[in-house]
């Protein structure tokens, strides 16, 4: 037996339904409630899209900006690095100068205040060949340098024998230092006023060595008494500081004292010297002394 459908729908009352349907949807706008609906949607959309292009522009714009920024200060660092390196090599330079200027103003002073002539110099090689040790400087025959003349310097104040002058070109000149192992200087010390002879050890890094001061003496030496130059035998001008006492050693089988000294001047900042003509009077300082009269 064939069963009937539960519901079915006639076209009839499907034709109604519809009619009914676009009745209801063509009342909603005709009375505009639809319209606005749409509008409120659409300007929502609208200003939605409208604030991320705003936000993604606002973005990319500021990103573009810090680059920019950034680059400027990268170029403005690198231009004040440049500039602190000058001003720090200006300080340098400067201060350079100024120790420079006292160093020459120092040396001229002394070179005026003495009474015999002398000539400054400046060191422009040093040399070293077996137990020979050499000094070069830029003053020769020329100027008036002559074989055997004594060689002074004065540094921090300090006036100090550097050595004397061996060997003469027309615009240098070699002179033998005072470390020398080949060196010997009549010396006294300045405080008992005993005389002995002070040589080298072959180096500078080396204390000088005071020989034939008698032991009986022991008691009145000190550890930094000056020892000077005696002004025996024309070879030096007398007085003039060589070392100072470092070390004393008395030998059983010696009358004699083993002394070492400290040199006065320190050779590895040596730079200039004063050649001394100490046989002939300084003219500047004769034409001082006549302008004070």
């Amino acid at each position: 037996m064939q069963k009937k459908p539960f519901f079915v729908l006639h076209f009839s009352e499907f034709l109604l339904a519809f009619l009914l349907i676009v009745s209801t949807v063509m009342m909603s706008f005709s009375s505009g409630g639809f319209i606005l609906n749409f509008r409120q949607i659409g300007f929502n959309i609208f200003s939605t899209v409208q604030n991320g292009i705003n936000t993604v522009t606002s973005s990319i714009t500021n990103s573009v900006n810090a680059v920019k920024e950034l680059a400027e200060l990268r170029k403005q660092y690198e231009v004040l690095s440049e500039k602190m390196k000058d001003y720090e090599y200006m300080q340098r330079s400067n201060s350079e100068i100024r120790k420079e200027n006292a160093r020459l103003k120092e040396q001229l002073d002394f070179s005026q205040s003495l009474a015999v002539k002398n000539f400054a110099a400046n060191i422009i090689s040093r040399g070293a060949d077996n137990l020979y040790t050499t000094i070069v400087i830029n003053k020769g025959s020329r100027n008036g340098i002559k074989k055997n003349m004594p060689v002074i310097a004065i540094q921090g104040g300090n006036i100090g024998i550097v050595g004397k002058v061996i060997a003469v070109g027309y615009t240098t000149a070699q002179i033998m230092p005072v470390f020398d192992f080949n060196s010997s200087i009549s010396a006294r010390v300045q405080n008992t006023r005993d005389i002995g002879l002070v040589s080298g050890n072959g180096s500078d890094t080396l204390p000088l060595k005071m020989e034939y001061i008698k032991k009986r003496v022991i008691d009145e030496l000190r550890f930094g008494d000056v020892i000077v130059t005696s002004g025996e035998n024309e070879n030096y001008p007398a007085d003039i500081p060589i070392g100072t006492i470092s070390h004393v050693q008395v030998l059983n089988y010696d009358t004699s004292l083993a002394i070492e000294l400290s040199p006065i001047i320190d050779f590895s900042r040596l730079e200039t010297v004063l050649v001394i003509d100490h046989k002939s009077p300084n003219d500047k300082k004769a034409e001082e002394g006549e302008g004070n009269d």
